[in-house]
């Protein structure tokens, strides 16, 4: 079993974004780039088709993440940008309220486009790492404008807590 760290995740630790993803263009100039790892806890795991292991990691978002979900929500239907509501509710293939841009067998890219900022996020599995494997979630977030902005710079303490979150409790789970 892994070992947990002082936050209670699953040896979640901050890594240098990957040269690999398919998301490397987008980093140079963003307005938040960072990335996590944690290691695959099981074989089983090592082989989930991109689609499920991204479904298993943004599935497992803690409760009080839901909840600021809603108070985003609340607050951002003020200026315009899309609910999450409204983005689960468009056309297309989605994970959650993310859009899907590419899949391959070992990286899924989902993320958004709004008035006030682009999003996206890789998730990215070396087969090779550790025991069975690690997955490594990485953030790229270009603001358009001042909105998008301060949204960042209120968000980003959440962005960080939720990732690694997810990547914890998903690897405790067994990412089942």
């Amino acid at each position: 079993m892994q070992e947990m760290n002082k936050a209670g995740n699953m040896a979640v630790r901050a890594v240098a974004l990957p040269p690999g993803a398919g998301i490397a263009p987008l980093y140079q100039g963003s307005n938040l780039a960072d990335a996590y790892a944690v290691e695959l806890p099981t074989d089983e795991a090592r082989q989930m088709d991109m689609p499920s292991l991204a479904r298993v990691l943004l599935g497992s978002q803690p409760r009080w993440a839901r909840w600021l979900m809603v108070v985003r929500d609340a607050i951002v239907s003020l200026f315009g940008i899309k609910t999450s509501r409204q983005m689960e509710a468009k056309r297309g293939e989605r994970i959650g309220i993310f859009r899907i841009y590419s899949v391959s067998d070992d990286e899924i890219i989902v993320g958004e486009d709004d008035s006030h900022l682009d999003f996206r996020l890789s998730v990215l599995r070396n087969r090779e790492a550790g025991r069975h494997g690690s997955v490594t979630m990485s953030s790229v977030v270009h603001c358009h404008n001042w909105v998008g902005r301060a949204y960042i710079l209120l968000i980003r303490p959440f962005h960080k807590l939720i990732v690694q979150r997810s990547l914890a409790r998903a690897a405790r789970q067994g990412f089942a």
